[in-house]
């Protein structure tokens, strides 16, 4: 019994060409088998030679298959007619389902008629009809769609009676080696071939080393593990040695008293913190270091007065699941206080869970992972702490660091971190920090010019804002997706990778202050001298950047820079190129024209990524970027020479235009400000052609905006050389 590929080979020999549809029709089976088989012979290679075409055909639908056996609603209703007459709401009943567009069909086609005459019985107009419907939905599962007119394709569509759907067909002739049987080639030498001789002689199958292979099977680290091993990875180059945190029980001694935390803090109440009811106390402490914790807090000590109350054994027994990792921190204080041979040195730091009685919300759970660090050294001061935090933030890529006075029960002086998020516009709470006071470190046996300097954060913020969730029980606990863990990306922190890089941007940003400073300057000159404008030759930079990297929202390409481009190349050569990100599934836009010249022949490379990004964003280095299309074009056209921005005497009017495009939304509003903007002059910004007008022609054709104003000022556009 031959299979289905010598079943094609025999057809193919007494034929020259052959489709993939006529063969499944041929052969009374479905056309993707014979895909599959058309396939396998072309692995073979040379066998046949195949040329993929696609068809659109119309298919009947489940509801168009009955009516195509039973007949069409309309002609259904027409056959529930009699020759006598019959009352409409019997006639829905009898008809069913099929009745109420059966009905309205047989009515508009002429069919059937009310007799109002007659008690408004419905009756039959005609004595007999022709099922077009019928008839051709036959012609379609016949393949005859030529045979049936197009406005009743699309009616029978809009009836959901027929689908069009589009099938390759493949169109199959003979190859170079064609035969009638199929010769298996052999994929690997066996030991009988090495014995024989034979495959020296043998034709082997050609490796496809293009092929991806079976992926093999392996674990997958959540996002949450990928984060802290960048924040451990931080910490070790820092010099700092982790802390063993593999104890969650904890006593309420080394998670509150050993902090200087009294025991009628709100935080030892039952509602925020988890107590264990087995084992629920502990009598394992170091027992000279608890009479001196209970004499500070009692009595006070070492200069301070301590809270003055009775502080009881019983409380500070009590077991819980650590509310901070700071207990741990505690231990090792104590540790380090008491070691042979003395105080010595040490930086410490933690990753790890911790458990609070936390309402539960999309940013609160009942356990989450605590980072901390602590410094331990003589004469550590405030503005160490200070030193530390810039210092560690920078290795995050975060430098714009503000402190607020905080109180914590066991650190004065205390402060809260806050950073400056770009994205929100507004500084946010990253973390809390302090100095130890001395009535938590001196009753452990830590000499008195010694301090300790800790701060700490979370874990799952940071983790969540890096991968974009929104909800922290899309990252943690019983209902994370496991083909979230297993395909989410690697984590790469925006932070600066040498100290070359850092001075750069911190040249970077003097550089644009003074800058913004100038720029400032030139207006003030500018309004004292009654509006006349400084006008300064333009001259392309001497440092001309060499790779700019733009990243973009597929739904908002910046296709100012299919104008501003060419105007660059002229003055220096461009090398352009377009890619798109992973995380887009979309097609993406032709931004670019073709570039002519090789990568190596061009001093300025402009590479364009489509991401999933808010706005456009042009990377200046891996901790300083531009966003923005407006301002993406102002960089650009301040290093080569023209008169579209800088050099131009509107200037102050470009800007302003520049700035409103960026701030508004929505097409309404777009086709309100471009038409009130040429209402009053011939171009965007005034009298002649600008860096608006590039900025506005993308905005325009992003938003598909069509007015007869716009068309004109297109116009006008176009012969300046500046189309889209």
């Amino acid at each position: 019994m031959l299979d289905l590929p010598e079943h094609i080979l025999g057809h193919l020999e007494t034929a020259d060409v052959v489709t993939s549809s006529d063969l499944a029709q041929k052969f009374g089976c479905d056309s993707q088998k014979i895909v599959g088989a058309v396939k396998s012979l072309e692995a073979l290679g040379g066998y046949i030679e195949t040329e993929v075409v696609a068809v659109k055909k119309w298919i009947l639908t489940k509801e168009g298959g009955e009516v195509k056996e039973n007949g069409s609603h309309e002609g259904s209703v027409f056959g529930n007619v009699p020759e006598g007459g019959i009352n409409q709401k019997e006639l829905m009943i009898k008809c069913g389902s099929l009745g109420k567009v059966g009905f309205s069909k047989a009515m508009s086609n002429g069919w059937i008629f009310i007799d109002k005459s007659d008690g408004g019985l419905v009756k039959r107009k005609l004595e007999r009809i022709e099922d077009l419907v019928q008839k051709n939905l036959g012609l379609l599962q016949q393949g005859k769609e030529d045979l049936v007119d197009e406005k009743l394709k699309s009616d029978y569509k809009k009836r959901k009676l027929v689908e069009e759907v589009t099938e390759k067909i493949y169109n199959i002739k003979k190859g170079d080696n064609f035969s009638t049987t199929i010769t298996k080639i052999p994929t690997e030498i066996t030991p009988e071939m090495i014995q024989s001789g034979s495959w020296k002689k043998t034709t082997f199958k050609p490796y496809n080393l293009d092929a991806l292979g079976v992926e093999p099977s392996a674990g997958h680290l959540h996002p949450l593990l990928k984060v802290r091993a960048e924040y451990r990875q931080i910490f070790l180059e820092m010099g700092f040695t982790e802390m063993p945190t593999n104890n969650y029980l904890e006593s309420s001694f080394w998670n509150f008293d050993a902090l200087f935390q009294p025991q009628q803090h709100p935080a030892r109440d039952a509602h925020d913190t988890f107590f264990i009811s087995d084992p629920a106390t502990t009598k394992h402490f170091p027992q000279k270091y608890l009479e001196k914790v209970k004499k500070i807090h009692s009595s006070g000590g070492f200069g301070s007065q301590g809270y003055g109350y009775d502080w009881k054994v019983e409380e500070a027994s009590k077991n819980l699941l650590r509310t901070h990792t700071t207990a741990v921190s505690a231990r090792m204080l104590y540790k380090l206080a008491n070691q042979e041979g003395g105080f010595t040195p040490q930086k410490y730091f933690s990753i790890d869970r911790v458990f609070r009685n936390e309402t539960l919300d999309a940013t609160h759970l009942a356990e989450f992972h605590q980072i901390e660090g602590v410094i331990a050294d003589r004469g550590l001061t405030l503005g160490d702490l200070i030193g530390v935090l810039y210092q560690f933030f920078m290795k995050l890529g975060i430098e714009k660091l503000r402190f607020k006075p905080a109180y914590n029960p066991y650190t004065e002086p205390s402060m809260e971190i806050f950073s400056y998020h770009e994205g929100l516009g507004k500084w946010v709470e990253i973390g809390n920090s302090g100095v130890f006071r001395p009535e938590m470190l001196l009753p452990m046996g830590l000499p008195e010019d010694v301090n300790v300097i800790a701060w700490g954060l979370s874990l799952e913020r940071p983790t969540m804002i890096k991968y974009g969730v929104d909800n922290i029980r899309d990252l943690v606990g019983h209902k994370v997706n496991l083909g979230m863990v297993q395909t989410n990306p690697l984590c790469r922190l925006d932070k600066p990778n040498t100290n070359t890089d850092r001075q750069v941007d911190v040249v970077s940003k003097r550089w644009d202050k003074i800058t913004a400073r100038l720029e400032i300057l030139q207006q003030r000159v500018s309004a004292a001298a009654g509006g006349l404008t400084l006008s300064t030759e333009v001259r392309p930079v001497s440092n001309l950047p060499t790779g700019l990297v733009v990243h973009c929202p597929v739904t908002q390409p910046p296709y100012s820079l299919t104008l501003l481009t060419p105007l660059l190349s002229k003055h220096t050569p461009v090398f352009t190129s377009t890619h798109t990100h992973s995380s887009v599934d979309q097609k993406c836009p032709t931004i670019f024209p073709p570039t002519a010249l090789n990568r190596s022949q061009c001093p300025l490379k402009l590479t364009l990524i489509f991401s999933s990004v808010d706005q456009t964003k042009l990377v200046l280095s891996s901790t300083k970027s531009i966003l923005g299309e407006a301002n993406l074009l102002r960089y650009l056209a301040r290093i080569f020479p023209n008169t579209l921005y800088e050099s131009s005497e509107l200037v102050n009017k470009i800007d302003s235009v520049l700035d409103s495009l960026a701030c508004t939304d929505g097409k309404h509003s777009n086709t309100k400000l471009v038409t009130a903007a040429l209402e009053k002059n011939k171009f965007l910004a005034g009298e002649q052609l600008s860096l608006a007008d590039l900025l506005g022609l993308s905005v325009v054709k992003v938003h598909n905006i069509v007015t007869p104003q716009v068309k004109e000022w297109q116009a006008r556009c176009s012969k300046e050389g500046f189309n889209l």
